[in-house]
């Protein structure tokens, strides 16, 4: 199985920042990104980072968000500054190359 670990979720407070890390293991990916899911709402595609370096940032975070790849240790990053309430939610990193592999998820909870 291809194994996507993901690292850097937490409590901070709005206004304040976090790192999320992901991991894949054996493959190179075509691309890489996260999306995240809060309770009672349904799925957003965060960010994306395809091979060459181009990136898509979702608009409800462009600005603060950034995406960054490593291909030779196939991880993927996801930089989160100026976080807000609203960005609470579990957040999945995903990895492509002929299909999808999804990461369990890591918790972001960010206080008022």
């Amino acid at each position: 199985q291809v194994q996507l670990v993901e690292s850097g979720g937490g409590l901070v407070q709005a206004g304040g920042s976090l790192k999320l890390s992901c991991v894949a293991s054996g493959s190179i990916f075509n691309a890489m990104g996260w999306y995240r899911q809060a309770p009672g709402k349904q799925r957003e595609l965060v960010a994306a980072i395809f091979d060459g370096g181009s990136t898509s940032i979702a608009g409800f975070v462009k600005g603060r968000f950034t995406i960054s790849r490593d291909n030779a240790k196939n991880t993927v990053v996801l930089q989160m500054n100026s976080l807000k309430p609203e960005d609470t939610a579990v957040y999945y990193c995903w990895a492509s190359r002929g299909r999808t592999y999804w990461g369990q998820g890591t918790q972001v909870t960010v206080s008022s």
